[in-house]
């Protein structure tokens, strides 16, 4: 199919409504989508075992999908257990940010994923919010393991008054997104949604005039910008404003079905 699209779905807050629910006209969306050639696959900040579970609910199977905002891209395998290996990991070594955010954020909790999924975690984070493979440690022990991403909660600190404390950290060295209230993410220096998404465009050789992405998160705007830029990158309805500007096109919200409502259209 000459005229395909690269469609780039996030998930949270754009497939699945904040309550978890996925409305049956945006699977039936998905699928129709698919069936006409295009390839649809997932681009999300969730780790690799909370993003399987998504492609079995829409039942699709793309070659590609991109975990934990970036530094993980999955390749379709017959051969591997859950049928993708992993064909890109970025990861970097997490002490000095660690440290670095420690020393502001004395009471946070914090998370370090490796390449195989496993989150090492101190302090407290809500049930099944790393997913199945987490291990409590000391926070020291968190400085010894590579990451392909570090979470921060702080749940005493209100969502602009975390942004602030962040900018002034000055974090250069990574690349950061502030998900829901108090929910920091850091991926290696320079990964993000977007550069994943450039790898695979070119794996896939597909024009950069024919990606679509589609998200409602601040770990959007850089996928949203790079979309934009020659393609169609398309914000949820309820995005803040921030995320709404980096887009060329806006949807109905994820109470709306924004997506199946966006796929009416192609």
């Amino acid at each position: 199919m000459s005229d395909r699209w690269l469609i780039a779905l996030d998930i949270d807050g754009t497939l699945l409504r904040e309550d978890g629910v996925i409305s049956p006209d945006v699977i039936a969306a998905v699928q129709r989508v698919r069936d006409l050639g295009h390839e649809v696959m997932l681009a999300t900040g969730r780790s690799v075992s909370m993003t399987l579970p998504i492609l079995d609910r829409f039942e699709i199977t793309p070659r590609y999908v991109v975990c934990s905002n970036g530094s993980i891209t999955l390749k379709r395998d017959p051969n591997a257990p859950t049928g993708y290996s992993r064909a890109a990991v970025d990861s970097f070594n997490p002490s000095e940010v660690l440290t670095t955010i420690r020393a502001t954020l004395e009471n946070a909790s914090y998370a370090v994923e490796d390449e195989t999924g496993l989150y090492r975690y101190s302090g407290y984070f809500p049930d099944s919010s790393l997913g199945a493979s987490s291990e409590k440690v000391s926070f020291d022990e968190l400085l010894k393991h590579a990451a392909t991403r570090v979470v921060v909660i702080s749940p005493e600190h209100q969502i602009e008054e975390f942004l602030s404390i962040v900018e002034r950290m000055g974090l250069h060295k990574v690349t950061y997104n502030v998900g829901w209230t108090a929910w920091l993410d850091i991926a290696p220096d320079g990964v993000n949604k977007a550069t994943a998404l450039e790898r695979v465009r070119g794996w896939l050789d597909i024009p950069r005039s024919r990606v679509l992405a589609i998200g409602d998160g601040r770990n959007d705007i850089d996928m949203l910008q790079w979309a934009s830029e020659r393609g169609r990158g398309v914000a949820m309805g309820q995005a803040p404003d921030e995320v709404l500007a980096a887009a060329n096109e806006v949807t109905a919200t994820d109470l709306d079905d924004g997506v199946a409502v966006l796929f009416a259209t192609l």
